[in-house]
């Protein structure tokens, strides 16, 4: 093998790992490699892009708790609150064809909204969650998977004392974008980001909830803590605490239940929760992240115009600690920048566990990092991107500055499915 051969499986990569890589990255997937090294760590996925071309797609590990079951090409995770990225990019898909602004308020497309006081709330401030609306007041189980109760209920909440002040909204962002979207579509987001996401990147890897049972791209088990012991000092405590008025983000995150919802066959993949139930492909979400680093645009089409992707990077200015989270984690437009300053450059937004999806346009780089954990032996699952970080920024500058430039990898992983009436199109 020499520096110009692509690292693929059996030739190159890591033991236990597949797929295929730049070997500019032969550090980073060894690293990769090392936060799965046995079945009660799972498995996950790790692809890159650069200037819009996929320049590593590797995975490991294994998809079921029992270690049977090896990660695919085509196996997805539930990636909690990196669906809001995903739900972000579809309304600037809207926003990119004129259905929607930035600047204007929210009640203007969905006059349900103005209710109790919220007449004047923006696209822009839900967006850098600043509506007031992250509380989920008391909802319980059932009704939080019920999403058109959840956009109903929003639109007739009134602000709380965040208004104006970003107030990490950890479930509800996703209902108050699913209305907004639904008011000017009349679609639902689990259709939209098929529609708007999926489908023009050509990628089967991108779902807001469980993926039918035809679909190429099949869901991991979850590996967490799956006792069904009753907690009732627990259970007794947590509603009222979360039902305080300042109970920041545990209010805006814990329900009744919540713990049942991802054990067994995770039954919170059956609703339509934009805010944290999407199920995706480490490919699927580099490269949709790769459309926000490279112009708006990915093989050789214009997905976003390039003054709207380029606006997506927004300015930074002081930081302070968002008031849910306590933590200074700077919103623009749906994404985030690096809650740990220095540790990455651009934007993006990770999930509960420690996934997430990336882009820096400074490099015309992304990624995406996914996996099937939320508690292991690996108790510091949600900071394990962090050994990745430093050696997967190296190897991108690397790459991107080596003669010829980085080396693409076959496209691996299913393509969006095309419907029968578009078969019989092609066929005929």
């Amino acid at each position: 093998m020499t520096s110009t051969d692509l690292l693929v499986t059996d030739d190159g990569l890591p033991p236990g790992v597949s797929g295929a890589a730049d070997p500019h990255f032969a550090n980073a997937i060894k690293i990769f490699a090392q936060l799965f090294p046995g079945p009660r760590f799972g498995g996950g996925a790790l692809a890159v892009y650069i200037e819009g071309r996929p320049v590593v797609d590797v995975w490991t590990g294994w998809s079921d708790r029992a270690g049977e079951q090896p990660w695919t090409a085509d196996t997805g995770a539930m990636v909690f609150s990196a669906t809001k990225g995903i739900a972000s990019t579809v309304i600037h898909r809207l926003a990119d064809r004129g259905l929607i602004s930035y600047d204007a308020p929210v009640a203007e497309y969905w006059p349900e909204f103005a209710a109790n006081g919220k007449a004047e709330i923006t696209v822009n401030d839900v967006m850098r969650h600043r509506s007031g609306l992250s509380h989920l007041r008391g909802a319980t189980k059932t009704e939080l998977l019920d999403h058109l109760l959840m956009e109903e209920r929003l639109a007739a909440a009134a602000p709380d004392h965040t208004r104006g002040v970003q107030a990490y909204h950890a479930l509800t962002y996703g209902w108050l974008l699913s209305g907004l979207a639904r008011a000017v579509t009349g679609k639902g987001m689990r259709e939209l980001i098929r529609q708007e996401v999926a489908r023009p990147l050509n990628s089967d890897g991108l779902h807001l909830g469980r993926p039918s049972a035809d679909a190429p791209t099949k869901v991991a088990q979850i590996l967490m803590p799956q006792s069904k012991l009753p907690n009732p000092i627990f259970n007794f405590i947590a509603p009222r605490v979360a039902g305080l008025p300042f109970s920041g983000g545990f209010g805006a995150m814990y329900f009744p239940g919540v713990k049942s919802l991802v054990q067994g066959d995770t039954p919170f993949l059956d609703g339509e929760v934009p805010g944290a139930n999407g199920v995706v492909t480490g490919r699927g979400l580099a490269k949709m992240y790769g459309v926000l680093a490279n112009k708006g645009s990915i093989d050789g089409k214009a997905y976003l115009s390039e003054d709207l992707a380029n606006a997506l990077t927004g300015r930074r200015g002081r930081v302070w600690p968002d008031a849910n989270m306590v933590v200074p984690m700077p919103f623009h437009l749906g994404y985030h920048e690096s809650p740990v300053p220095g540790l990455l450059h651009g934007f993006g937004h990770v999930g509960l566990g420690g996934t997430l999806g990336w882009a820096d346009p400074d490099t015309a780089s992304s990624f995406g990092f996914i996996h099937n954990r939320l508690l292991t032996p690996m108790l510091f699952d949600m900071g394990s991107f962090s050994r990745l970080a430093r050696p997967l920024r190296d190897a991108i500058e690397a790459a991107r500055h080596a003669m010829g430039g980085p080396l693409e990898v076959p496209k691996l992983g299913a393509a969006y499915p095309r419907s029968a009436r578009r078969r019989a199109a092609v066929s005929g």
